[in-house]
């Protein structure tokens, strides 16, 4: 048994002498300590404030587990290192060891950037950060600023998505585990790529998740899709929001992380006087003061809410930007055709106009998907940089029924013109993998979970899902849903990177090479002032162009070539067309061929 008088706590970290072990376990009358190499088992110390201690230092790479009130031991909550899978022992890590060669590297504000998300497991056939690190040249000559990497957060299995993960300051093992994202980080920074990483903060995957042994990580008074919410506002929440604050920092301060992206934020329901966000963005800031480089936090949120990238000074959480799924949206129904599930509202000229002068479509009106008005106007004078948009993403392709990108099912002219609207918007664009050179490979939803039951809830919720989407309309017959389980389902995922060679692959990253360079080069297109953006169009919609002050982006979604007025009586230059031999000028217009993109200069 151990001593009833509490004693002064520090909280597990490395000293001079090693690993500290320590655990927040507040209503536990015993914590053991174990250690698996050694057989050892020592009773720790409990402190005032509901941590305890063991007095033992481990030194690195040491197996360690924490057993509560005689309960099997567990992995630590804050484990850095769990290379045996999500349900055995921890092992310490000493992020100081790694030698960092980034000393000269000032950092990258992620507002205007062209961001690059990518799937470790899906990335290289090899699925890990170092094979990783070998396509990243790529990135840099296609003109990418931030790599952003799906959760690296440790989850059951080898593969998944990463949205499952149980372990938040793990890094995956068959990734690499935490050594090799600090060499994936170091090795981006010498090209001068920022890192961002997806973090999960609203709830654990179902297995492997052991937070509740220890304390009340979790409440019922508030719930989300994935069942109970995380406690940010109950009995206790100073600690649990410690944690997330603490994840924060380990991630930017330990592993020169640039940016996090935050998943769902919406989901994290906070009725405390200060939410959650705006501690988690002071925290931000204050560390950025502190190794003297931007750190920016990007949250995906659902509620249209431009509270969530004001400032805290004015009342908002302070977020650096936010997903705008309605900019997807818009951009995606109109050129696909398509209007199933949340696309109703979408798909005409006048929905894309407003999304790209306003951002959001649902602003304070009636969204028919949701069945209620959503969401608030944005202020004008806001930085349109704020707002990260896409054409595609993990999301929109991994969630639909087969997993299909745009380019299964859309002409090339289609792509051509949905990456001209992303890539010279006011907004912060961002690429999917694989999207630079139009991509056939399907990117599917998996799992690798070891328990029958969850399995087969998985399997019955995922064909469950679509079942009232439209699928059977959209693919002309039954759908089969992919089994999240199979193998084949992630190897049907994996890039293609043979694909590039190919004319017609080859063709589509010239042009998006070409759209980011001109972004890079071109100051009407960096900036961020939606009240310099505009919306010309035909009286048929068969033409539109975009206004970036005095840029023109001209844009041919019928079939036929068309002559579009862009100022009569001045002089215009082509920058760069999707069909550069067939695109020409005369008098204040330009003549661009059936179902492409061309980006001009009114001189």
């Amino acid at each position: 048994m151990t001593d009833d008088s509490p004693v002064q706590v520090t909280r597990h970290g490395w000293t001079d002498q090693g690993w500290a072990p320590a655990v927040w376990a507040p209503a536990a009358a015993r914590v053991d300590l174990h250690l698996p190499g050694t057989g050892e088992t020592t009773a720790m110390q409990r402190g005032a404030d509901g941590w305890w201690v063991s007095g033992r230092h481990l030194s690195h790479g040491t197996d360690y587990a924490f057993a509560v009130d005689g309960g099997a031991p567990r992995p630590d909550p804050r484990t850095l290192w769990q290379p045996q899978g999500v349900h055995a022992a921890s092992r310490t890590f000493d992020p100081r060891a790694h030698q960092w060669s980034d000393a000269s590297w000032e950092g990258r504000d992620v507002r205007g950037a062209v961001i690059y998300e990518l799937h470790l497991g899906t990335f290289t056939p090899e699925g890990t950060l170092d094979a990783a690190v070998h396509r990243l040249d790529h990135l840099v000559d296609l003109g990418v600023d931030v790599v952003e990497l799906m959760p690296v957060a440790a989850f059951p299995g080898v593969h998944g998505w990463g949205y499952d993960g149980v372990a938040l300051f793990a890094v995956h093992e068959p990734y690499g585990g935490p050594a090799a994202l600090q060499r994936f980080v170091d090795a981006a920074h010498q090209r001068g790529l920022a890192v961002c990483l997806d973090v999960v903060y609203n709830h654990l995957g179902p297995s492997g998740n052991y937070l509740s042994v220890f304390g009340p990580y979790f409440t019922d008074r508030h719930h989300t899709p994935w069942g109970q919410a995380v406690n940010l506002d109950g009995p206790d929440a100073a600690e649990v929001r410690q944690f997330v604050l603490d994840n924060v920092r380990h991630w930017l301060r330990d592993f020169h992380v640039d940016a996090l992206r935050v998943d769902a934020v919406h989901a994290l329901v906070d009725d405390s006087p200060v939410h959650l966000l705006a501690d988690m963005s002071a925290a931000a800031d204050q560390l950025s003061s502190t190794v003297g480089r931007p750190l920016s936090l990007i949250a995906e949120s659902d509620l249209n809410d431009v509270r969530m990238v004001t400032p805290r000074a004015e009342g908002g959480l302070g977020m650096t930007a936010q997903w705008a799924d309605d900019v997807h949206h818009a951009v995606h129904a109109l050129v696909t055709g398509e209007r199933h599930g949340y696309y109703v509202d979408f798909g005409t000229v006048e929905a894309l106009a407003k999304t790209l002068t306003s951002v959001f479509l649902h602003d304070g009106t009636f969204s028919t998907f949701r069945g209620a008005t959503w969401g608030t106007p944005v202020p004008p004078t806001t930085d349109g940089r704020r707002f990260v948009v896409f054409a595609q993403d993990h999301d929109q392709v991994g969630n639909r029924a087969l997993g299909d990108r745009p380019s299964e099912r859309l002409d090339a002219g289609g792509l051509a013109i949905s990456a001209a609207l992303v890539l010279t918007s006011p907004f912060t664009p961002m690429l999917f993998m694989g999207e630079e050179w139009g991509a056939r490979t399907r990117w599917q939803y998996f799992t690798d979970h070891a328990e029958p039951d969850l399995v087969r809830s998985i399997r019955e919720g995922r064909t469950a899902e679509f079942g009232g989407h439209g699928w059977t309309d959209l693919y002309s017959g039954p759908v089969t849903v992919p089994d999240p389980q199979a193998p084949s389902t992630v190897h049907d995922s994996l890039l293609d990177w043979t694909e590039p060679a190919v004319q017609e692959h080859r063709r589509m990253l010239d042009w998006y090479r070409a759209l980011i360079a001109l972004r890079r080069s071109e100051p009407d297109l960096t900036s961020g002032d939606l009240t310099a953006v505009a919306v010309d169009r035909a009286d048929d919609d068969s033409w539109l162009v975009v206004h970036r002050g005095g840029l023109r982006v001209v844009l041919v979604l019928g079939h036929d070539a068309v002559t579009v007025p862009l100022s009569p009586g001045s002089p215009v230059e082509v920058l760069t067309a999707w069909d550069e031999a067939a695109t020409t000028t005369l008098d204040g217009a330009v003549t661009v061929p059936g179902r492409s993109a061309t980006v001009a200069r009114v001189l």
